[in-house]
């Protein structure tokens, strides 16, 4: 596997040295590179949301239309999808490929899960970094009593979809680094 940087390793070989192995090929600087940058694009994200949205999250005043439902509650937490969201969402989904799509980085699965991990974290980040930043909230108010949006899925010190979606994309993002041998 060659980076764009000309660094280079040979998955398969290492792989082929452990037989029955699942090994990982991480590469610190990627890795690092990978995390600020979405801690940064979470960040600006969430404060171009708050400007957005201000104290009423999940769209509240926004004049945008909502669907709420049976799928759209099991789906969406017992929240309704609103068309800002949705948009929002797939303005995302689409900018983030946006390097497959002008020939800047090659289509891969390991390209893919990278991508996909990327936007689950993204979204996580960027909604507890709306709660830090937003004046009409902060850390003292990221509780349940004050968040209803979240309040039906809350556990513990923080909302269900942080506790569930945060590790599967961390372990998506760890595994496109893996290599499977027989």
């Amino acid at each position: 596997m060659q980076f764009t940087d000309g660094r280079v390793v040979d998955a398969p070989r290492v792989a082929a040295d452990h037989p029955d192995r699942m090994t990982f090929h991480l590469v610190p600087s990627s890795a690092a590179a990978f995390f600020v940058i979405l801690a940064l694009c979470s960040l600006f994200f969430a404060l171009v949301e708050i400007h957005i949205e201000g104290g009423q999250g999940w769209a509240a005043n926004l004049p945008t239309w909502r669907i709420e439902n049976r799928y759209t509650r099991l789906f969406m937490g017992g929240r309704a999808l609103t068309g800002y969201h949705l948009y929002v969402w797939l303005f995302i989904a689409c900018a983030v490929h946006i390097p497959i799509a002008i020939d800047f980085a090659a289509f891969s699965w390991r390209v893919e899960a990278r991508i996909i991990a990327f936007m689950i974290l993204f979204w996580i980040v960027e909604d507890f970094l709306w709660f830090v930043f937003n004046p009409h909230f902060r850390l003292r108010r990221f509780r349940r009593e004050h968040v209803p949006w979240h309040a039906p899925n809350w556990w513990w010190i923080m909302p269900r979809d942080y506790w569930v979606f945060f590790p599967i994309g961390v372990a998506i993002y760890l595994l496109s680094y893996a290599t499977f041998s027989r």
